[in-house]
């Protein structure tokens, strides 16, 4: 059975995935050919409305990459299929795919080719995927550099020289080159500077008025992704657990996963308190629980919990959550 919410909306949503699931195959050894199948990211369903920001949270090992990563065709899904606009996804025309849906990377740097100038990295998308010819090129590409508040003549420069704020801003204007629809924002601003993370996060709420866009924003700092979403998703070992208002789901959270990762998080003017590690682990993914991933690490679990997998459920308020004991309000 999959993770399924339905959002509460007629129109036609932006992005759409049924069903969506990843399995990696590990050998067992060098010399073996028995694998073991390990899943990633377990059948996921949701919608994501046109000019909606949904955030992606959870920690480390989760799905959160895996599955953006689907998104955007970088990885093939063992099951499930994506539509944008109401139309099934097909990677099989990789300029049609790029022209709907792009990918901005954690590290700004890395994610540039140092070998090409700024100019050349920005003609690329706009080259194969819209066949623009140079002189059709040029004022485009000034014109987005300029709405990313970076001067033109820093296109003849190189990514090395550039700082991480300015590079992940080369980076939102390469995804913007495409004309996407959708926008994947893998921790965009993690690898920044705070006072840097402001003005990209800025930069982003006005880059999607003015370009009318849809976000889907991965990121673990819950600060971060309380105030740029309009919806929550919670992953934790694979599957979604809670999904609901950003403005309700930290604060009034339904599942106990929920409320560790809210209760984890440094606030200020609160003690740090140190935190209980006895069961901080992720459970084995090469011998899952039989019944809910978190029933190891919650204060709440029965024997329910550790042999039958909850499926989300609404909690009302257009708030769902994949708990047997639910949190109350």
């Amino acid at each position: 059975m999959s993770n399924a919410v339905q959002h509460n909306s007629s129109a036609t949503p932006a992005l759409k995935i049924e069903r969506l699931s990843k399995t990696f195959e590990l050998a067992s050894g060098l010399l073996s050919r028995k694998t073991t199948a390990v899943r990633a990211v377990r059948p996921v369903s949701l919608e994501v409305q046109k000019g909606e920001t949904l955030g992606l949270v959870g920690e480390s090992g989760c799905g959160k990459s895996t599955l953006a990563r689907m998104l955007v065709g970088l990885l093939p899904p063992t099951t499930g299929q994506i539509e944008i606009e109401g139309k099934a996804l097909d990677t099989a025309n990789p300029a049609a795919f790029g022209r709907l849906i792009q990918y901005v990377f954690q590290d700004p740097i890395s994610s540039l080719n140092p070998r090409k100038s700024i100019r050349q990295i920005m003609a690329t998308p706009l080259k194969r995927l819209h066949g623009m010819d140079k002189a059709t090129r040029e004022p485009r590409i000034r014109e987005i550099f300029a709405s990313v508040n970076l001067r033109e003549e820093f296109l003849d420069r190189y990514p090395h020289e550039f700082s991480g704020g300015q590079a992940q801003r080369i980076g939102i204007a390469r995804a913007l080159a495409a004309s996407p629809r959708i926008m994947i924002l893998d921790e965009p601003v993690s690898a920044l500077d705070v006072s840097v993370q402001a003005q990209v996060l800025n930069l982003l709420s006005d880059l999607k008025q003015q370009y009318d866009l849809t976000y889907v924003f991965i990121t673990h700092d819950l600060a971060v992704v309380e105030a740029v979403s309009d919806r929550i998703v919670v992953l934790y070992f694979g599957a979604v657990v809670e999904v609901g208002p950003a403005e309700n789901i930290f604060k009034m959270p339904r599942h106990p996963y929920t409320k560790l990762l809210a209760d984890s998080a440094p606030v200020v003017g609160r003690p740090l308190a140190a935190p209980d590690t006895s069961h901080a682990e992720l459970p084995d993914p090469l011998n899952p629980p039989a019944g809910c991933a978190f029933a190891s690490r919650c204060p709440r679990a029965t024997a329910l919990c550790e042999n039958s997998e909850p499926h989300l459920r609404s909690m009302g308020d257009d708030q769902f959550a994949a708990c047997h004991h639910p949190l109350e309000d």
